[in-house]
């Protein structure tokens, strides 16, 4: 339970200052329109608080990175969209309002078009806000998770004390400690296939059960597809290789692998 408080007061925070740079950026883009509004609703007060909003820029980094780890442990299916809309697209051609990001707006990239005395702006800094909204919406989203069942808030603990053996079997691979740093990721890897089939009600005949028992299991009841069945089976081999195999050293590049890939199973597979 502690470690659910300590995420609740993470999450907390983070909403609480995802409403204070929503506001910093809006008055960034259009200073005016938001000093009117706020005129409306606070009055004299409208002016304080103003003077109070941090600048976007300075702020943001730190709750973007905060704010990516919270949703790397508890949103994990949204990762991919959240840092999509801070960084720039891999394939991009051009700058319009579609292909505008978070990263452009804290250099302060305006695209224009046009001589110097006729410039039309085509792409404003403003193009950024709904990008902001969306990760800010992905945050207030896992307040939900808090909200859910007993075994969700045990899939949490779970996955922080997961992340913490996986940090330590890459501590051990680092000082020289190979088949050790391995054995203890493949470890992981085997109490998080156990606990997926738990999930998913899958039940066993025989007591003593192995990672590959898991995950042909898992496949059956095609709560996996076939690749990645395939990709945990080759994870197995190389835990394997660690924790069994003495006739064969294994290399710093295979531990390294088995435990990035392990850590990644935890992060998308439940």
């Amino acid at each position: 339970m502690k470690n659910l408080e300590r995420y609740k007061k993470d999450l907390k925070k983070l909403i609480e200052t995802g409403k204070i740079l929503e506001f910093a950026m809006q008055y960034e883009c259009a200073p005016k329109a938001l000093e009117k509004a706020l005129k409306k609703k606070l009055g004299d007060g409208a002016s304080e608080f103003l003077d109070k909003l941090p600048k976007f820029s300075e702020e943001y980094e730190i709750w973007y990175s905060e704010a990516k780890a919270l949703i790397r442990q508890l949103l994990p299916d949204r990762l991919d969209d959240f840092v999509g809309h801070y960084e720039k697209p891999k394939a991009r051609k051009e700058i319009d309002y579609e292909s505008y990001r978070i990263s452009d707006y804290l250099v302060g990239l305006q695209i224009t078009r046009g001589r110097e005395y006729e410039k039309v702006v085509v792409v404003d800094i403003d193009s950024a806000i709904p990008r902001f909204r969306q990760q800010f919406a992905m945050v207030k989203a896992i307040k939900k998770r808090f909200e859910s069942s007993l075994f969700d808030i045990k899939q949490i603990v779970q996955a922080d004390l997961f992340d913490s053996e996986l940090e330590a079997a890459m501590a051990l691979v680092n000082q020289g400690f190979l088949r050790a740093g391995g054995a203890m990721a493949g470890v992981v890897m085997e109490k998080h296939l156990a606990e997926v089939c738990r999930n998913h009600q899958i039940k066993f005949r025989k007591k003593k059960l192995t990672i590959a028992d898991f995950n042909d299991a898992l496949k059956k009841e095609n709560v996996i597809n076939t690749p990645q069945w395939r990709s945990n089976q080759h994870l197995g081999d190389l835990r394997n290789l660690c924790d069994h195999d003495k006739k064969k050293e294994p290399s710093k590049d295979q531990v390294t692998e088995l435990i990035e890939g392990v850590t990644k199973l935890t992060k998308t597979l439940f």
